[in-house]
């Protein structure tokens, strides 16, 4: 059997970054639902946290999981529940785009702080703007897939 030891952070948004993760209640609903999913489906969320119009979540990869595979199951199932559950008062989408950055171990846990502290960070930066400072830090590119 193979040891594997392969976190990523993931960040994705509303669709359009509409605000429907607008209260501490649904977000706190959103983000269990999908920790609770994940392990059904053997995906190892070790910290899941967001705001009104994204979430961050800290994954570390099995030996026969993709990105694609993880973000099309953790998404896609997501926003089923969301709208079949009326969590929100509108039809609720993720957006396409998302972030995929792998997260080396001595960086894990100031990386779980950041995800877990989410709501103070947005009171004073806007997800746009951390959002252009991780494609220019980060030196992201776009891919097809």
């Amino acid at each position: 059997m193979p040891f594997i030891k392969v976190s990523i952070h993931f960040v994705w948004s509303t669709k359009n970054r509409q605000p429907y993760l607008s209260t501490p209640e649904i977000r706190t609903s959103v983000w269990n639902h999908i920790k609770e999913n994940a392990l059904k489906k053997n995906i190892f969320i070790d910290y899941v946290n967001g705001y009104v119009d994204h979430c961050h979540c800290l994954i570390s990869l099995g030996v026969d999981q993709t990105i694609k595979d993880m973000m099309h199951l953790i998404k896609g199932e997501s926003s089923f529940w969301i709208n079949k559950n009326k969590i929100t008062s509108s039809k609720f989408e993720w957006q396409d785009e998302y972030f995929a950055l792998s997260i080396s171990e001595s960086m894990i846990s100031a990386v779980r702080n950041y995800i877990k502290n989410q709501e103070d960070h947005h009171k004073k930066k806007l997800f746009q703007d951390e959002y252009d400072e991780l494609i220019l830090k980060c030196g992201f590119e776009k891919f097809k897939g």
